[in-house]
């Protein structure tokens, strides 16, 4: 993975967490990743600080690297990718774009050799999720140097073409509500004397542990739930009052709100 020469096509959040945890993780070298964006001066900036390559267009960019990673804005797809359709079709593509899956890239680019993900942010330190469409035109050979590069970032989880765009809002929007999470309890911390910074970082820890715990045991959340919850005691006040507030049905509703 060392010598592949990669390119991002649009260098917003996502594609520079990828970035950041490729470098961090020594999966690519910095100097082996090339970016082009709309704001060419703001994008010499970023690639500065990182040790990267800024081009000046997309052309130049497919032109330079051995794979393309798709990251700009959903609705730009066509009007960037379109005009491009023959040169990109000489080189595998990885997209990061929502809502665009391997039927949607087949009628835009006929021939090319693509793969659709979708991650989410934490790929920035190799904790990620990249949910991963299982359908997909990759040689065998480029599908696996790409389930590798996938894999630096984190946990790589294939769905099938239906269900690639919840797998999608479930990882890729849950940071946001996880961090409202911290946030709020952070908040019930702070609120009774415990300094802001020690709350936040108790917080963030006890649910990085709380999922590295589920992750590790295999257990049922529920049953990790009644484990701290003695009859009587002080969790299952809290949970109860967590019922009565919607908590569960709040989250079912804000994915709700995504894909409806």
């Amino acid at each position: 993975m060392d010598a592949i020469k990669m390119g991002f096509i649009g260098f917003g959040n996502m594609a520079s967490a990828m970035a950041d945890g490729w470098i961090a993780t020594g999966a690519v070298a910095a100097d082996s990743l090339y970016a082009c964006a709309s704001r060419y001066e703001a994008l010499c900036e970023r690639c500065a600080a990182r040790g990267m390559h800024a081009l000046p267009d997309a052309a130049s960019l497919i032109g330079a690297v051995d794979l393309v990673v798709i990251a700009i804005k959903p609705h730009l797809i066509e009007e960037v990718l379109g005009p491009l359709a023959d040169a990109l079709a000489a080189k595998p593509v990885l997209s990061v774009a929502a809502g665009w899956d391997c039927a949607r890239y087949e009628a835009l680019l006929p021939g090319s050799r693509h793969l659709s993900t979708v991650p989410n942010t934490p790929v920035a330190i190799g904790e990620g999720v990249i949910a991963c469409e299982r359908l997909h035109t990759l040689a065998p050979a480029e599908h696996e140097l790409v389930w590798e590069l996938l894999g630096a970032l984190g946990t790589v989880v294939t769905v099938e073409s239906r269900l690639l765009s919840v797998a999608g809002t479930v990882g890729g929007c849950g940071p946001a509500f996880i961090a409202m999470v911290i946030e709020a309890l952070g908040d019930a911390a702070v609120k009774y004397g415990i300094p802001r910074a020690d709350a936040y970082r108790m917080v963030s820890q006890m649910i990085a542990g709380t999922a590295k715990l589920q992750l590790a045991t295999g257990d049922h959340p529920g049953a990790m739930k009644d484990a701290v919850c003695s009859p009587g005691g002080t969790t299952i006040r809290g949970v109860a009052a967590l019922e009565r507030a919607g908590l569960r049905s709040a989250f079912i509703q804000a994915i709700d709100a995504i894909e409806g």
